[in-house]
């Protein structure tokens, strides 16, 4: 696939659920943001698994077991490709990012002590913030936010200011689930050095729009749902250094994260292991393999041109209809394909109970982005986020609901 023969037709194909009407309309799937929809080799994968080698993985001895834990594994392997980084052992299968970012803020977070600082922003989905509110209560430390700009970005400018020696962890949003804001990395990894600092990115909103260069961006952790990224629910990634993973503590206690148990000691295994206790998500994991080597067999300067081509589509649209407010960076530069709106006079939820009758599929409320709310003084707005898979039609039916939206509510 190129850039000039790029088929969303084709793409769309893969995906069984878009043919489903909703309401006797065609779906317009724009929750992406939420949970993106699975194609057929994702599905094929994750049936292959339930129906020729369904069995619990490692050592088990039998051909199912081995054939079990061979899928497994190579998930494991797809994981690192599409990560960019070499060794699989630092991917950690988790049950989603939320069970990931709380992975290190309990385990790393162990090392933590009273004045130390942890710095977030305002902008963070609150999986982002709460296991660091949590941790910080533990044992003493502060929560410090990174304000953000007038368009909707992190200030990486208030750095200066928001880092300090006593900064142990800086965790932010590789991208905004909200605004679509792309963080400016550099300057966050250079900061975090200068303080000897750690960096873990939230990278749920990103990892959906293609392979990821993990080793360019200089963080510690990374974090990602595979739910949003094409894969079944249930399974999630944590990447972390290895030298930082093996140093740091199991965050749960169990079957096959141990070396040695007896009464009066019990040793680790190594990472991954170590932080994978008892049956982990294995048809999810295998699932999330599939969905990785979907994503890194397109061509992503194709369609991350088509989904950047829908984004302004969309919010030129909405920028034509009176009493529209976008909510975000207002041109392309440093975005990814997530528009949040609000209407004038329009509650959030009555605007995407109309798009829902028109078949169009968003998310409305504040997105659990409390704090982002706040700071922009409104309860929620409407958001649509876009995938490989959606078209002009879907764009056009929103533009179509929101319409009537303000025609009925305004």
């Amino acid at each position: 696939m190129t850039s000039k023969t790029f088929d969303v037709g084709a793409i769309r194909r893969q995906f069984p659920i878009l043919s489903r009407p909703i309401n006797g309309k065609t779906l317009h799937y724009l929750d992406n943001g939420a949970s993106a929809q699975t194609p057929r080799a994702v599905i094929d994968a994750v049936v292959d698994y339930e129906t020729t080698s369904r069995a619990n993985v490692l050592r088990g001895v039998h051909a199912l077991a081995e054939a079990a834990t061979e899928l497994y594994e190579n998930a494991r392997a797809d994981v690192a490709r599409f990560l960019g980084v070499a060794s699989p052992e630092e991917i950690i299968f988790t049950g989603g990012c939320t069970a990931a970012i709380n992975l290190v803020a309990h385990s790393y977070g162990e090392r933590l002590k009273a004045g130390d600082e942890i710095v977030v922003s305002e902008l963070e989905h609150h999986s982002n913030i709460v296991p660091w509110y949590q941790l910080a209560r533990r044992v003493g430390a502060k929560l410090v936010g990174l304000p953000i700009t007038s368009d909707g970005r992190i200030d990486v400018g208030a750095l200066s200011k928001t880092v300090t020696t006593r900064t142990r962890i800086i965790a932010l949003a590789h991208v905004s689930n909200v605004t679509g804001a792309l963080l400016d990395v550099a300057p966050v990894v250079a900061a975090a050095k200068s303080v000897g600092a750690v960096v873990l990115l939230d990278g749920a909103q990103r990892a959906p729009h293609g392979p990821i260069d993990l080793p360019a961006l200089g963080v510690d952790f990374y974090a990602f749902a595979g739910h949003k990224a094409y894969a079944p629910n249930g399974i999630g990634v944590l990447w972390g250094r290895r030298a930082l993973l093996d140093d740091m503590p199991p965050f749960m206690g169990g079957g096959s994260m141990i070396g040695r148990v007896t009464l009066e000691e019990i040793t680790w295994a190594p990472p991954p292991r170590r932080f994978e206790a008892g049956t982990p998500p294995i048809g999810p994991a295998i699932g999330l393999g599939a969905a990785c080597r979907w994503m890194m067999a397109l061509d992503w300067s194709a369609v991350g041109a088509h989904e950047m081509g829908l984004t302004q589509r969309m919010m030129d649209g909405l920028a034509g209809i009176k009493g529209t407010r976008l909510i975000g960076p207002a041109g392309l530069q440093g975005r990814y394909p997530v528009i949040s709106f609000t209407l004038e006079g329009v509650h959030p939820h009555d605007t995407a109970q109309i798009l829902d009758s028109h078949g169009v599929a968003v998310r409305a409320g504040h997105h659990c982005a409390q704090p982002l709310m706040d700071r922009l003084d409104i309860p929620g707005t409407t958001r649509a986020s876009i995938a490989p898979y959606n078209d002009a039609g879907d764009v056009d039916a929103l533009l179509e609901g929101v319409g009537e939206a303000l025609r009925r509510f305004a």
